[in-house]
């Protein structure tokens, strides 16, 4: 029904359509003063964090993502319910809320943050960490 596009729905903040058709922002001049710093990064689009973040880690790898620690969009939530999708096909599918993924030292984390926020990023935040195992992402919990 192509009507569920113009449709409002107030969880979204306007019709399906403009959630859907939201444009891709560019990173670059977020990320020039960190580059430094970082040892990895993931621009989380098709396969989301569940494909995106393992082709960044080093054999001996693996990143453990904490879903609790970033608010998902509206967007998400809607997709997952209406559509009645699963949660790890969601992680799998989508970005969840997170455009881009940085890998940095433990040591470099709150520099990095810092940067971030002082160049205007808000959502800026530590997710997870990276530990030794192979080169995947495994999730501290589905309970969202």
């Amino acid at each position: 029904d192509p009507s569920i596009l113009s449709r409002s729905y107030p969880e979204l903040g306007g019709t399906l359509g403009e959630a859907l058709l939201e444009p891709h922002r560019c990173y670059y001049p977020l990320l020039e003063p960190v580059l430094p710093l970082i040892k990895g990064m993931a621009h989380i689009t098709g396969g989301g964090l569940t494909g995106n973040v393992p082709r960044v880690l080093p054999e001996g790898c693996t990143a453990r993502i904490d879903p609790d620690t970033w608010p998902v969009p509206p967007i998400f939530t809607f997709l997952r319910e209406r559509g009645d999708v699963p949660v790890d096909e969601m992680y799998r599918t989508f970005n969840m809320g997170i455009g881009m993924a940085l890998v940095c030292a433990k040591a470099d984390v709150s520099g990095v943050i810092a940067k971030l926020i002082g160049g205007g990023e808000v959502g800026a935040a530590p997710i997870g960490e990276i530990r030794e195992g192979s080169p995947a992402v495994e999730y501290a919990h589905w309970d969202r």
